[in-house]
């Protein structure tokens, strides 16, 4: 468990910014970045000279942690953002924050996307009525979700359930406390979206 922390503490570093990988952890003075905002190992200080392609594949690779997406799956929903009428910057984003383990997150039931994962593969939650094991399921507008009946009693929906009344979520999203459901009201816009992600970026590494 020691080494699971350093590595996700190496990667907060070398991004330069919180992944939010570790639960409340990332929002005390505990979190690496608070102690040290720079790459792990003796020359983490020096600065490099990074071109432009680098600065657009760190980008990627770093919305990739963000939502724990692997390559295959983010190529996936870039193509789908492609296809979609808007920006597709914007698009993909919004594909991404549409995954069910991120709205689980998002709404509080889970103090981190890796835990919304675990939640999810062991039956933890609903959607409209329907049991999915799948974290990667897009959710769309009017969805709604819950936890399992049968999971009311266990801990991690407990503790999620009363992390939910003094949590702040997007407004995109909406909960029923006396149902324990939450609901997917309108679609998260851009501004929603509040990690430092320059899209564009992505969109431009995609297009060469």
């Amino acid at each position: 468990m020691a080494r699971y922390k350093d590595s996700v503490c190496r990667l907060c570093r070398r991004e330069g910014i919180k992944l939010f990988l570790k639960a409340t952890r990332c929002e005390t003075a505990k979190c690496a970045i608070e102690k040290r905002a720079y790459a792990p190992g003796q020359h983490g200080q020096r600065r490099k000279k990074v071109t432009e392609y680098g600065i657009q594949l760190r980008e990627k690779q770093k919305v990739r942690r963000v939502y724990g997406v692997l390559e295959k799956q983010f190529r996936k929903y870039f193509a789908i953002a492609d296809r979609k009428k808007g920006v597709t910057g914007e698009n993909l984003l919004q594909n991404l924050e549409l995954r069910f383990d991120n709205v689980i997150y998002r709404m509080g039931l889970a103090g981190s996307r890796n835990l919304a994962r675990q939640l999810i593969r062991h039956n933890f939650f609903l959607i409209n009525g329907k049991r999915v094991n799948i974290p990667s399921y897009i959710l769309k507008k009017g969805d709604v979700f819950e936890p399992a009946e049968k999971k009311l009693s266990k801990h991690p929906i407990k503790t999620g359930l009363d992390n939910v009344r003094n949590h702040s979520f997007p407004q995109w999203l909406a909960f029923d406390q006396e149902k324990n459901q939450g609901l997917v009201q309108s679609l998260p816009m851009r501004e929603d979206i509040t990690l430092p992600i320059e899209e564009q970026l992505i969109v431009e590494l995609y297009s060469r």
